[in-house]
């Protein structure tokens, strides 16, 4: 983010500290991210993987958050349930891969961003349970 030059090779170990790392234009956002997906994912274990937050339950990261110069961002992998589910929401912001941006100058699409955690967690559910059961 724009006043940590080193950002990239900056390490976080706790989401705190990637929170805290925001510049104040973009640390609201990221507390707000955080909020409605530990509300979405209540039972959700709150980590840092690839040096941003996640949240992993059934031993599978359900969803990712990170903050930008230009945007925030959720990120959820395999990527192609969630954009064939949410392709018309999804529609305003630009989809990169397996991540959807919300542009800076936007408010937040708080109820976009449940849904999408909801339905990753319906997914990890269904792979934990497949994975337990040998298929």
């Amino acid at each position: 983010m724009a006043e940590h030059p080193d950002r990239e090779k900056q390490t976080y170990d706790t989401v705190d500290d990637y929170i805290a790392a925001a510049t104040y234009e973009i640390e609201p956002r990221l507390q707000e991210m955080r909020s409605v997906i530990r509300a979405a994912l209540p039972d959700a274990e709150e980590i840092i993987t690839h040096n941003i937050p996640s949240y992993r339950q059934h031993g599978v990261v359900v969803v990712q958050f990170a903050g930008h110069d230009e945007h925030t961002s959720l990120s959820f992998f395999p990527a192609g349930a969630v954009r064939a589910r949410f392709d018309a929401e999804l529609q305003p912001y630009r989809v990169v891969k397996s991540s959807v941006r919300f542009p800076l100058d936007q408010p937040l699409p708080v109820g976009l961003i449940a849904d999408i955690a909801r339905f990753r967690l319906a997914e990890a559910q269904e792979f934990a349970a497949r994975r337990r059961s040998g298929h």
